[in-house]
């Protein structure tokens, strides 16, 4: 078993979008989202040019054509909760099923609405996983320091993602011993269910004392709620034009979803 690591989602390089200011970086993700969510339902040729814009800034960045389109299907299932749409959306009815007393029926509006709801989250997962991986932890916390987002907010993201990886290195020890103790043998389904459980309790508690370590020995050097980085954050004239080809493309996008 590998051992996880937050930041193996970040892929250095020295590509143009590396080299943008990490504040523009996360305004051109923040844009794009929001550029998705104000599209019509059934704007599928906006949505195709906003999939060209995604794998546009791949290429840019050194990526691959199919970075992050392969790594969002992950998200794909907790997407699904839109499904209730298909049902609940007025419209014409395209198919019907009698459950109990009650009859469910899907509607061509609803449809239409579901794959949109899908297709915009799809997309937006998309330029989230390319900001990660051309961002890293330290540079990510202060480009929304810069942004203003409250400081509390800031430090709670960051002590998060750092404790993710001590909750991973707990849950590795756990099935380690585990595994070294069972020799093999699977047990009974009550039997896995109760040293699940037991491994979960475990895993708070020695998280949490690992955690109460860790976060003194941060204060014992200097740590004072802020997270630093050691590169300077300076706007340049490449910042501002890539801003601008940003809000002209998304324009281009949103007057292509209600003109179609």
């Amino acid at each position: 078993m590998t051992h996880f690591h937050l930041s193996d989602r970040y892929q250095d390089g020295t590509s143009i979008v590396h080299r943008l200011d990490p504040r523009v970086r996360m305004i051109i993700t923040l844009l794009f989202i929001v550029s998705n969510a104000l599209l019509p339902d059934g704007a599928w040729a906006a949505f195709v040019v906003s999939l060209g814009l995604v794998t546009l800034v791949c290429v840019l960045a050194r990526l691959g054509v199919f970075f992050a389109l392969k790594r969002s299907f992950v998200a794909l299932p907790f997407m699904l909760i839109a499904i209730t749409v298909l049902f609940a959306t007025p419209g014409q009815t395209v198919a019907g099923w009698q459950v109990g007393d009650r009859v469910l029926l899907i509607t061509d509006a609803g449809v239409t609405r579901f794959f949109s709801i899908l297709t915009r989250s799809w997309l937006s997962v998309q330029m989230a996983i390319v900001l990660t991986a051309v961002t890293n932890i330290p540079d990510l916390l202060h480009a929304l320091r810069h942004l203003r987002v409250p400081p509390l907010l800031v430090g709670v993201i960051g002590l998060m993602l750092r404790y993710l990886d001590i909750l991973a290195d707990e849950a590795l020890r756990l099935m380690r011993a585990r595994d070294a103790r069972s020799a093999g043998s699977g047990g009974s389904l009550i039997w896995r269910a109760r040293v699940a459980g037991h491994m979960v309790g475990q895993l708070f508690l020695r998280s949490y004392e690992r955690s109460e370590r860790v976060h003194q020995a941060m204060l014992a050097r200097g740590f004072d709620g802020r997270f630093l980085t050691v590169n300077p954050h300076h706007l340049h004239e490449r910042d501002w034009w890539a801003l601008a080809g940003t809000v002209s493309a998304l324009a281009l996008v949103q007057a292509l979803g209600y003109m179609l």
